[in-house]
């Protein structure tokens, strides 16, 4: 089955996407690439939407030090995350394997069974200089037991997204060769309503969505508020 998830806020937001469809709903700040949360507002937002809805969240897209990391983990994990996005930016292939086998053994010996998503990045300075996520990050992420990859885009202020760096085609051979491997393929990065048809028909287990969500107005963009209306929109385009 194929997922929309929304990025939210809070608990607010998450009623909102879960009432227009939304199979994941995300906590985020919306500041960054992979805005980190409190907990306390992921314990809130696990506590209000229907458990059939999953509740994910991340721990930043550039991990400074492995313990923290580990840390960070097992805490969103314990505040009530079933699903943990962790960004490998800037890292070398060595280093984020063995960092995300850490993450990934930390998060199962204290908080139980959770989805562990790891996070690279599409930008061409990143993904030539570090990991490039079409090619190095299903072996690291086989390496590392998590259960899938998400590509995304690292820089939201340049007004590029996903499909600026990467085509259709090279993201679902992509999708195929993450579930060739047994991950699933996640995909991220500005998307907008016009490009998800395209997207779905890669196969791609989900989709992440945080301004397509939003509505237009005085804090437009990231920080627009999400809303039932636009995510139903949203919500209609999966197969």
């Amino acid at each position: 089955m194929q997922r929309l998830l929304v990025s939210v806020r809070g608990k607010k937001e998450a009623l909102e996407a879960a009432e227009g469809g939304a199979h994941i709903a995300d906590v985020e700040y919306p500041a960054s690439a992979l805005g980190t949360p409190y907990p306390l507002n992921i314990q809130a937002v696990r506590r209000a939407v229907p458990p059939s809805v999953a509740v994910s969240t991340n721990i930043g897209e550039e991990q400074l030090k492995r313990s923290t990391a580990c840390q960070a983990a097992v805490g969103v994990a314990v505040a009530g995350a079933d699903i943990v996005k962790a960004g490998l930016a800037k890292l070398t292939r060595r280093e984020a394997t063995y960092l995300a086998r850490s993450i990934v053994r930390s998060i199962k010996a204290f908080a139980g069974p959770r989805g562990v998503i790891l996070a690279f990045f599409a930008d061409p300075e990143l993904a030539q200089s570090y990991v490039d996520p079409l090619a190095d990050a299903i072996d690291i992420s086989n390496a590392s037991g998590a259960n899938g990859v998400l590509v995304d885009t690292f820089d939201k202020t340049l007004g590029k997204g996903l499909l600026d760096y990467v085509s259709v085609r090279d993201l679902a051979r992509f999708v195929k060769d993450c579930h060739h491997a047994g991950l699933e393929a996640w995909l991220a990065g500005s998307i907008e309503l016009d490009q998800l048809s395209a997207l779905w028909k890669t196969s791609a287990d989900v989709i992440c969505v945080r301004q397509a969500a939003c509505e237009p107005g005085n804090q437009a963009g990231r920080f627009g508020r999400v809303t039932a209306r636009r995510v139903r929109k949203l919500a209609a385009t999966v197969p």
